[in-house]
């Protein structure tokens, strides 16, 4: 299972027991996207090959806010 902590700076993320950070920058040039804008969903699959997806996508912006 992974894990997903947002702020206003990056992600922090736990994958198979591996904690790591993830900018705000690296999200943004991974997606193309202002980072409010990016999906917990978009985040997942960027770390995740094949993530199992559930329930409905929600907004950076809307996480943190």
């Amino acid at each position: 299972m992974t894990t997903l902590s947002f702020d206003d700076e990056g992600v922090d993320v736990v994958y198979e027991g591996t904690e790591f950070r993830m900018s705000k920058d690296l999200i943004e040039e991974a997606t193309r996207k202002s980072y409010y804008d990016v999906t917990d969903h978009e985040v997942l699959r960027l770390v995740e090959k094949n993530p199992t997806l559930g329930g409905q996508a929600r907004r950076i912006g809307d996480i943190i806010r």
